[in-house]
């Protein structure tokens, strides 16, 4: 969970976001990045920093420069760790959620449906929030 939350933390700037979006295209040096952005050099060496701190990105020594690159499996160890805090909440017997988690196969499937304590029980909707809170 720790490693989640340092690399959701990475990504909640919107320059670190972009920067990973334009790095999943191609890899490209501090100064390119620079230009694509509209930031300055030091400006993406910050960003650069924190995202290789986690391990999101990785640099590479091509001549005079340095060309970054997304750490694919780092980035989808975080999506796989989301898929299954989400997937584990939609099946909590505790919280209705208005959604339900299906397992079909090797992959999960989230699809619309409603829980029978307070959802499909729309007169149960009527009395008191308390009245429809699953116990």
């Amino acid at each position: 969970m720790d490693r989640l939350l340092k690399g959701l933390k990475a990504l909640a700037h919107e320059t670190r976001l972009r920067l990973i979006h334009i790095l999943l295209t191609q890899d490209l040096c501090g100064r390119a990045l620079s230009r694509r952005l509209g930031i300055s050099e030091a400006a993406v060496s910050q960003h650069i920093r924190i995202l290789r701190e986690v391990g999101l990105v990785a640099g590479e020594k091509r001549g005079y420069w340095v060309h970054y690159s997304v750490q694919r499996e780092v980035l989808e160890h975080i999506i796989d760790e989301l898929e299954r805090l989400a997937y584990r909440s939609a099946i909590s017997a505790d919280h209705c959620h208005g959604l339900r988690a299906k397992n079909k196969g090797s992959s999960k499937k989230v699809v619309k449906g409603v829980c029978q304590s307070c959802c499909g029980l729309p007169e149960k909707l009527k009395d008191k929030p308390e009245g429809c809170t699953p116990r």
